[in-house]
């Protein structure tokens, strides 16, 4: 069984927020596969498969900086490790549309990260990052990832969300380092795509 937690805030005036791409992935996920999602609490949870694979599916635990204990409770619930677990979040260091995969790793400042490691007591587990850019000069990084994403900003996000849902897929199949390797690469811009 796969625990897959996306990280966000719970409530609607924070739903189009950067810093809730990772419950993005986790919608356009659920609705690939069939699975239902549904609150549970602050939670939005449901159950299902892929392929041979048992699937959970989880996000907006709780507020991003105390998601840490909920997530811990649910891999206790569903008695898996941390091995078992794939975290969707935004990342403030990569630029928007882009996707990295990580096994392990520090929190790079990211406050949902630090809970979840504090609470799990590791960080090896393996992340699904998606790319929100940072901040013009002077903004605050947490105004930033707390503002609304625009119409325009959204159609950048829109592939990279079907991406991640593929990545997902292959994470899940064919395992971390297949995954890293066919997902963690630039995108070639068009003209050295024509030679």
């Amino acid at each position: 069984m796969r625990l897959i937690v996306g990280l966000g805030n719970p409530g609607s005036s924070y739903a189009q927020t950067r810093h809730n791409a990772g419950m993005w992935v986790l919608e356009r996920a659920a609705a690939r596969w069939a699975i239902r999602l549904a609150r549970r609490g602050t939670a939005q949870r449901g159950s299902g498969r892929l392929g041979s694979e048992l699937i959970e599916l989880a996000g907006t635990l709780d507020f991003m900086n105390v998601t840490g204990p909920p997530l811990k409770g649910l891999l206790r619930e569903f008695k898996l490790t941390a091995d078992n677990l794939i975290l969707i979040h935004d990342d403030l260091d990569l630029e928007p549309g882009r996707l990295r995969i990580k096994q392990a790793g520090g929190n790079g400042g990211h406050n949902g990260i630090k809970s979840v490691v504090e609470a799990l007591g590791t960080p090896e587990f393996v992340r699904l990052k998606i790319g929100i850019g940072r901040p013009a000069p002077r903004q605050d990084s947490a105004d930033y990832v707390l503002e609304s994403v625009t119409t325009e900003e959204m159609m950048v996000f829109e592939p990279c969300l079907e991406r991640a849902v593929d990545a997902l897929e292959c994470l899940i199949h064919r395992g971390t380092e297949t995954a890293m390797n066919q997902f963690n690469v630039r995108d070639k811009p068009a003209e050295e795509n024509e030679d």
